[in-house]
């Protein structure tokens, strides 16, 4: 084993130990090795490598990253997943994953040693360059195995399409660009016309593609993706997605401690409800800005109950609304065709609850509390209820 390898052991293990000395010590030593930055680009390697056969996909390692330790670090595991990702022919690289490298601009946008490039990006001194790389690596290798939702790069096929039924680009950018106007528009009933128009787009595609799947050699197959919750108030923002996916028949797993929950159900649903959940956090949260800040007679703050409270009951209420609606639609739309669609859509939901059940087998279900603020739950009532919503609602 060569010294920088031994160098970085006694910096992983001091990080275990929680002893900063050692790890100050261990990097020190470390910074001053000419074979630092390739070994230490090499173990992180394997350690992004690894990850990949436990479920982790790239747009997981950066969250994590930027969530647990800053979001420098989050860059610079987008950097190495970008020098790792060379080992791999594109046609073996599941779309999924180009999707979310693009996403995350990941890049191998230097040349020569990485820490030297990194260090004068940064403008920073190198044993900083080095310590935060090793807090990194102190991190990957510690991470748990995930449920896999796609195949690992280089086990990819192209001759089998990972999203059949995956809503087009070009249907796609008219939905996003349809709420990214209601979002901003000050005009209700003018958001109102521009969420129906995404809705009736989102609807009918989904539809289309259920009655496809119900035809001999239909044959998709439920997924899943990851949907990042983020603090501050977590929990109405995962009740908030769990009810956007129960309308759309997904259902949602959060793993609280990893910052993100999955996501289970057919793709034509699972790119609706994540882009919904998205519109409808900037919707809430701009009506919690505008709602100020909340004092108790005493004249304490009360902001942060007041806050927790509009959004759960922000969430209550959409997730009453976007039941309604998806009833009214799925109602319409059986009239429309001339067929009942309740019997294939029910057979779709049956097919996601076991898909839920073969991939989270030991799956707990736990009582949320929260704190609670009459004002504050009265107010996200009805923001919800003035919430413009592209979901299934005409």
């Amino acid at each position: 084993m060569s010294k920088a390898n031994e160098l970085i052991g006694a910096a992983m293990e001091a990080l275990a130990r929680e002893d900063e000395a050692a790890f100050d010590s261990a990097a020190a030593f470390l910074a001053d090795r000419d074979d630092a930055d390739r070994v230490l680009v090499e173990v992180a390697t394997r350690a992004i490598e690894g990850l990949w056969r436990n479920g982790w996909q790239p747009a997981d390692v950066v969250r994590i990253a930027a969530r647990r330790l800053t979001d420098w670090h989050g860059r610079v595991a987008a950097d190495l997943i970008a020098w790792e990702m060379r080992a791999y022919a594109p046609a073996t690289v599941d779309e999924r994953w180009r999707d979310q490298l693009a996403g995350l601009e990941a890049a191998v946008w230097w040349k020569g040693d990485y820490l030297a490039a990194r260090q004068a990006r940064d403008g920073a001194g190198r044993l900083v360059t080095v310590s935060g790389g090793l807090e990194l690596l102190g991190l990957l290798t510690g991470l748990p195995r995930l449920e896999s939702l796609s195949p690992r790069p280089g086990a990819a096929r192209r001759t089998v399409r990972a999203r059949p039924h995956a809503v087009s680009e070009k249907t796609f950018a008219r939905v996003r660009a349809l709420l990214a106007k209601a979002e901003s528009t000050t005009y209700e009933a003018e958001a109102e016309t521009f969420t129906s128009a995404a809705q009736s787009l989102m609807a009918k595609y989904s539809i289309d593609a259920a009655m496809l799947d119900a035809q001999p050699g239909g044959g998709e197959a439920p997924a899943g993706i990851r949907v990042g919750i983020d603090a501050p108030y977590e929990q109405p923002k995962a009740v908030l997605l769990n009810l956007v996916a129960e309308a759309n028949r997904c259902r949602v797993i959060w793993s609280k401690e990893l910052g993100f929950a999955t996501v289970l159900g057919f793709w034509a649903d699972l790119s609706w409800v994540e882009v919904l959940f998205t519109s409808l956090l900037v919707q809430a949260q701009t009506a919690l800005v505008n709602s100020g800040t909340k004092k108790h007679g005493t004249g304490r703050s009360r902001s942060k109950t007041f806050r927790q409270s509009f959004l759960s009951a922000f969430a209550s209420r959409i997730g009453e609304r976007l039941a309604a609606a998806t009833a009214g639609a799925v109602s319409q739309e059986s009239a429309d065709r001339g067929t009942d669609l309740v019997p294939v859509l029910a057979a779709r939901e049956q097919e996601v609850e076991q898909a839920v059940e073969r991939m989270f087998p030991d799956l707990v279900s736990h009582a949320i509390r929260t704190s609670w603020d009459r004002e504050g739950w009265a107010a996200g009532r009805t923001a919800a209820d003035q919430a413009n919503l592209g979901a299934r609602e005409r």
